[in-house]
């Protein structure tokens, strides 16, 4: 068998949803492609830099001071490359005029699903899973989570001061299109009286009397946070902003909170508003918890590739980084353990 060409021109590309951390793995993967004589070109705004021949070189001094930003300095975009026109062709012509050996692919199910696609026709790919849905499956936990849990839970402890002086209940709507990690883990760690996400369908009338219940305690106000994919058991549909959807297919979600609290009030006369705390939870620095994160794939990702291990996804097991296939990660969403859910119900009430 002929020997495998050696790796020596990588490139690194963040698609879909930027979420803190973005910047700490692509530091990483530079870093680490340094100490591998590896170079490292920078693809701007994820897949259609690809298709559109939007390139920087990343050169360490170019990755300086990144590590606490929020975003991503390449940029990103939800250009999914199979609905473009010859997508697939000006990719490869792309690398092949850059002399681009191996792709590292940041990003959530829809950017690696890309990745595993182009995989399957002969590009070398390497994924690093980022989301703040953290719903990639393979993994423990992706790039993104635990900041947006942060700022959610933060969220949750301010809102608790303004709901107890006016005895109100407040709802607050978190990201979670159909994945409610976000919103279970973030209620669950600022204390909320009801937590509701789009893998249970919730009932009014049980959110009402748990309200209800909480008021005959002594406790003159609620906190509720619903994820933006939650829906009741009788509705038809998620709550979209408009009909609209991206490239991908999806919906832009929005507006569960407003009709909850409104549906609230009406139901139980307690005094009720909404907050949707949006891009807000995208935003900021990334936790100590996402820089270490990233960083660690980074890495494991720039090791992948000089080991010619592609088709994979690193990703983080019981502690350890490791790597899986891509066609194992993605086109099967991960969805909130019951057990997690389990606990936050017994502070229901």
């Amino acid at each position: 068998m002929p020997a495998t060409p050696p790796i020596r021109r990588i490139a690194v590309l963040t698609g879909g949803g930027d979420v803190p951390g973005l910047n700490a793995a692509i530091r990483a993967v530079v870093r680490r492609a340094g100490e591998r004589s590896l170079e490292v070109i920078g693809v701007r705004d994820g897949w259609r830099g690809l298709i559109a021949d939007d390139t920087v070189p990343l050169s360490r001094d170019a990755i300086s001071g990144i590590l606490p930003k929020g975003g991503t300095v390449l940029g990103t975009s939800r250009t999914n490359p199979m609905k473009e026109a010859s997508g697939l062709d000006r990719i490869k012509a792309t690398l092949a005029r850059h002399r681009i050996d191996a792709v590292i692919a940041i990003g959530g199910d829809d950017t690696l699903g890309a990745a595993r696609h182009l995989s399957g026709t002969g590009v070398p790919v390497v994924g690093i899973p980022k989301t703040m849905d953290n719903d990639v499956r393979g993994t423990d936990v992706t790039i993104g989570f635990d900041t947006a849990v942060n700022t959610v839970m933060e969220a949750v402890d301010r809102l608790h001061s303004t709901a107890e002086s006016h005895h109100r209940i407040m709802v607050v709507e978190v990201m979670g299109r159909d994945a409610g990690w976000v919103a279970a883990a973030g209620g669950l760690a600022g204390g909320a009286d009801v937590v509701l996400v789009p893998e249970v369908p919730f009932d009014l009338d049980e959110v009402c009397a748990t309200l209800r219940k909480r008021r005959a305690t002594g406790r003159m106000f609620s906190i509720v946070v619903v994820a933006e994919g939650a829906a009741p058991k009788d509705a038809k549909a998620q709550v979209a902003q408009d009909t609209q959807v991206d490239a991908f297919g999806h919906a832009r979600l929005g507006g569960i909170g407003d009709a909850l609290a409104k549906e609230i009030e009406a139901r139980t006369g307690y005094e009720s508003r909404a907050v949707v705390l949006g891009h807000i939870q995208r935003g900021g620095t990334p936790t100590a918890f996402d820089r270490v994160l990233s960083t660690r794939f980074g890495i494991a990702a720039i090791d992948a590739v000089h080991d010619n291990d592609f088709g994979t996804m690193v990703a983080l097991r019981c502690g350890s980084v490791v790597r899986v296939p891509l066609t194992e990660a993605t086109g099967e969403l991960k969805l909130v353990d019951p057990e997690l859910y389990d606990v936050a119900k017994v502070f229901f009430g």
